[in-house]
């Protein structure tokens, strides 16, 4: 089983010094909950498009089913992210931004038999 852990803050926290007050963030949560959502997200190629990438961002990040959809919607309301025509969210700022690095690195956690 191999999870994407947070190595750096990186490009993540230079965008959310840029984004400031503009849209406050959800209830109950911090900037660095935000920079791990988007560091989960960007694990998986930066879409939340089915219930298991919803999923995987909750474990990857520490955070409930709500503050993941709550942070899905605060990215969209801040046009950080943009909707799927087939339904869910791209992530187009902080680790998905074009041209960003990625700043998770696989660790390998258990190795099977």
């Amino acid at each position: 089983m191999v999870i994407r852990m947070k190595a750096a803050l990186g490009l993540s926290g230079a965008a959310l010094v840029a984004l400031g007050a503009c849209t406050p963030l959800p209830d109950g949560t911090e900037k660095g909950d935000l920079e791990f959502f988007e560091e989960a997200v960007a694990s998986i190629d930066c879409e939340l498009a089915k219930s298991a990438d919803y999923y995987t961002v909750q474990f990857q990040a520490g955070l409930t089913r709500e503050q993941v959809l709550e942070f899905a919607g605060y990215e969209l309301g801040a046009e950080r992210a943009v909707r799927l025509e087939s339904g869910g969210i791209r992530l187009t700022a902080g680790p998905c931004a074009e041209g960003a690095e990625t700043t998770s690195e696989a660790i390998v956690i258990a190795e099977g038999s």
